[in-house]
C-alpha cells in the first residue's frame, strides 16, 4: 500500500480534517458541496494508518466507495468489518457508524452523502482503542 508525504498529500489537493472529528491524522478533498440547486456533498477522504473518524450519523445515506487500502467500518452494535478496494459501502440514514484505515496503510475513500438538505453529519464520541482493535473479516 501506498504511503505518501504530507507534502504529496497537500499536492494532489487534499486539505487536513479537522481534529475534532478524527483520532489519527486524515485529510479531505472536496469536490461536490451542497447548494440551491445540489442535494450532495461528495468528498475524498485519505485517512493516515490507524486513523479513524468519530462515531457519527447522516440524515440521508452516505456511500463509501474504497478506492485504496482497506476500510475499517463498523456500525453500532454490530462487529467491525474490513472493506478492501473497490468496495461499496451504503450506510442508511440515522446509523451510528465510524470508518478509517487499518493500521498499517493509509486508506482512500470517496463519501458520498445525498439528500443533504435532511443533514450532513451528526459528530459524535471518539472509537475508543480498544473498539478500533476488534476487526473482523474482509469482506
Amino acid at each position: 500500500m501506498s504511503q505518501y508525504t504530507k507534502q504529496e498529500i497537500e499536492q494532489m489537493g487534499y486539505k487536513e480534517a479537522p481534529d475534532s472529528y478524527f483520532t489519527g491524522k486524515a485529510w479531505l478533498k472536496t469536490y461536490v458541496t451542497p447548494d440551491q440547486d445540489t442535494n450532495a456533498v461528495i468528498s475524498d477522504v485519505l485517512f493516515e494508518p490507524g486513523a479513524r473518524n468519530h462515531w457519527h450519523t447522516h440524515g440521508s445515506n452516505q456511500i463509501l466507495l474504497v478506492r485504496e487500502g482497506t476500510c475499517y467500518y463498523q456500525e453500532e452494535g454490530k462487529p467491525v468489518q474490513k472493506f478492501k478496494a473497490g468496495s461499496v459501502i451504503n450506510i442508511l440514514p440515522g446509523i451510528k457508524h465510524w470508518h478509517g484505515a487499518s493500521p498499517d496503510a493509509v486508506m482512500v475513500h470517496t463519501a458520498i452523502g445525498i439528500n443533504t438538505e435532511k443533514g450532513i453529519v451528526n459528530w459524535l464520541e471518539p472509537v475508543s482503542d480498544e473498539n478500533y482493535k476488534n476487526a473482523g473479516e474482509i469482506i
